[in-house]
């Protein structure tokens, strides 16, 4: 629950605390407007640092391969799809249903996060076919023959809309004035 708790932000309070009062009005700012999503200063530098992790997860992966080592490759394709999906939730709801709600009301920024959104969900589904190809890769040696090639294209499409989130999208995640 820990988890869940985290991305919607809520807090952990002692066990046998009271409930919390209900908020007025002036405390439920800093929401994105129509949901309880809160902002988070560290969600950027969180989300930054995932990347930093899924990419060494990814040369991994990709020296383990060169080396004919599949079996360790396919441990750590599963330790990166872990990670992925563990990332992927916490941007689909902190980032994404926080920027839909907090930028309704400029056009132009609104458009560029649902294309990230739109261009995000294209991608994932080509990562998610791709691990659900090679997740027999340490047990099917056919699957060698053309794991190292996938893997640099994929490689270089996530290294690339790694880039644009982090330059682009990510600095439109601001606190609600």
């Amino acid at each position: 629950m820990f988890l869940l708790d985290w991305l919607f932000g809520r807090r952990h309070g002692k066990p046998d605390a009271a409930p919390a009062p209900a908020r007025s009005l002036k405390e439920a700012d800093g929401c994105a407007p129509g949901t309880s999503i809160r902002y988070s200063a560290d969600l950027v530098e969180h989300l930054v640092r995932d990347h930093h992790a899924m990419l060494e997860c990814f040369a991994a992966i990709g020296k383990a391969a060169r080396g004919a080592r599949f079996g360790e490759a396919a441990l750590l394709l599963e330790r990166f799809r872990a990670d992925l999906h563990g990332h992927l939730l916490v941007e689909n709801v902190r980032l994404y249903v926080y920027l839909e709600h907090t930028l309704a009301d400029d056009p132009a920024s609104h458009a560029l996060m649902r294309e990230f959104r739109h261009d995000m969900d294209e991608i994932g589904k080509k990562v998610v076919a791709f691990l659900a190809r090679y997740a027999r890769l340490g047990e099917d040696p056919a699957l060698a023959a053309s794991f190292v090639a996938d893997l640099d294209a994929v490689g270089a499409a996530l290294a690339d809309r790694i880039r644009r989130e982090e330059d682009v999208l990510y600095p439109l995640y601001a606190p609600v004035a």
